[in-house]
């Protein structure tokens, strides 16, 4: 953490007691500062603009309007601002769905005071921070190639060996040298990704092409 630099957290979580224990979180830790507390997703969509968080706590289970929508409408006014789902949801239908709304982390609630502050420096510096459990069931889903299903986008051998990396938490540099290319080569093939998910960012990659693959194989299965 950069001297004098302070990440600017808001907490959306309709339970009073845990909410409290998470502010006291970061506002006892050192470079973060919470900046706003909300019990409802119509709350959060009322103040966020105004409160300017750097990253956003988002509960899905909410009173009214869930977090995966709230955040689905956050992103659109809030484009810079990084959204980590925190949850007892762990099934991959919720997963898939919180990334693909534009959430760029998934931790589940029984996270250490420890591990959720190292979630929000990463998802801070630009990762994609995940419970292990929930970066396992993305990653096994990369492992599913049933024939005969619905057609996906075409991904060459490569592309899905970079997508599969960037799965798994890998940053450009350390995709290069897993792979044997360059950082530039890579960015290419991360350009490429998008273009053919139509998405904008990591989180949305992995999570589109896991969903295709997950829904693939329940089609298999049902065939």
């Amino acid at each position: 953490m950069t001297k004098n630099v302070s990440i600017a957290v808001s907490i959306v979580e309709d339970d009073g007691p845990a909410r409290q224990i998470l502010a006291g979180w970061i506002n006892r830790a050192k470079g973060f500062h919470c900046v706003g507390e909300h019990a409802t997703a119509e709350s959060a969509l009322e103040r966020l603009s105004l409160e300017k968080p750097e990253v956003v706590l988002m509960d899905i289970n909410l009173p009214g309007l869930s977090g995966i929508e709230c955040v689905r409408q956050l992103k659109l006014r809030l484009p810079g601002t990084q959204f980590v789902m925190l949850t007892v949801y762990e099934d991959a239908d919720h997963i898939f769905d919180a990334l693909s709304a534009g959430a760029s982390g998934y931790l589940l609630k029984r996270a250490s005071r420890e591990g959720l502050l190292a979630a929000l420096l990463d998802v801070h510096a630009g990762g994609s921070p995940m419970t292990s459990s929930i970066a396992r069931k993305i990653v096994q889903s990369f492992r599913q190639s049933p024939s005969g299903a619905p057609s996906t986008p075409e991904l060459s051998q490569r592309e899905q060996e970079v997508l599969g990396l960037l799965a798994r938490g890998y940053a450009c540099k350390e995709i290069a040298d897993a792979l044997g290319i360059s950082v530039t080569t890579v960015s290419t093939y991360v350009r490429r990704i998008y273009e053919k998910l139509h998405v904008h960012s990591r989180a949305q990659a992995v999570a589109t092409y896991a969903h295709i693959n997950l829904n693939e194989a329940r089609w298999t299965k049902r065939s």
